[in-house]
């Protein structure tokens, strides 16, 4: 059954000791199960903030945010759980090693194979012979394959990913762009990414820009 997010209507801005920044006003968007989202616009338009308030990590100042998961509604904290997150800066455990990474949020939900999983999604990113690793001895691109591979390990919904090729070469990012939407694709999950790649969001199935306060469908 389909899965999918409805912002609708919403506004968000912050207050700095001086005066209320807007990032957007009456702003929608729907996201679902199977499509993948890529959302552009210049620095400082609220295009991280839109994608907490679409993951549920955050509340719209104003508007509503509704949520449906297996044909019913569902709660922010329910989203979360059904969730994987890609970042920028990997947000590795430096403490675990690659394979101890993988099987961590396989772990924190009861899996009792958890560790044969992260073994397979290891050899699925091509770091099979990496498994006893600390992020401080994998490669920039290395990392972020084994962030990938956390996020779609628990099987979620939906994927948020925020500029997850920012700190990686061209070729590099090529490669973890193949895997987000290959993954995506094969699991009929839904991959919402916000990015500065013209390359990167020219592969996603819709692209949005934001600018001024505004949300426009460019793709």
């Amino acid at each position: 059954m389909q899965n999918h997010i409805e912002l609708k209507n919403i506004s968000h801005y912050f207050d700095t000791t001086k005066e209320r920044i807007n990032l957007f006003t009456n702003l929608s968007l729907s996201i679902e199960t199977g499509k993948s989202h890529a959302i552009v616009g210049p620095s400082g338009a609220g295009k991280s903030s839109l994608l907490t308030l679409a993951a549920g990590l955050d509340v719209p100042r104003r508007g509503e945010t509704i949520v449906n998961l297996d044909g019913k509604s569902a709660t922010p904290i329910e989203l979360r759980a059904r969730s994987g997150f890609i970042f920028q800066h990997f947000h590795l455990m430096n403490e675990l090693d690659a394979l101890g990474n993988l099987a961590l949020p396989l772990r924190l939900k009861g899996e009792r194979n958890a560790y044969d999983t992260a073994r397979t999604w290891l050899e699925r990113v091509g770091l099979k012979d990496r498994a006893d690793h600390k992020p401080t001895q994998l490669s920039g691109g290395e990392q972020q394959r084994i962030a990938v591979a956390r996020a779609f390990v628990t099987k979620p919904a939906f994927i948020f990913a925020d500029e997850p090729t920012g700190n990686l070469d061209e070729n590099t990012s090529d490669k973890i762009a193949d895997l987000m939407f290959d993954f995506a694709t094969e699991s009929d999950t839904a991959l919402v990414l916000v990015t500065h790649s013209r390359r990167l969001a020219a592969r996603a199935d819709k692209g949005h820009r934001l600018e001024c306060g505004k949300l426009e469908q460019i793709q």
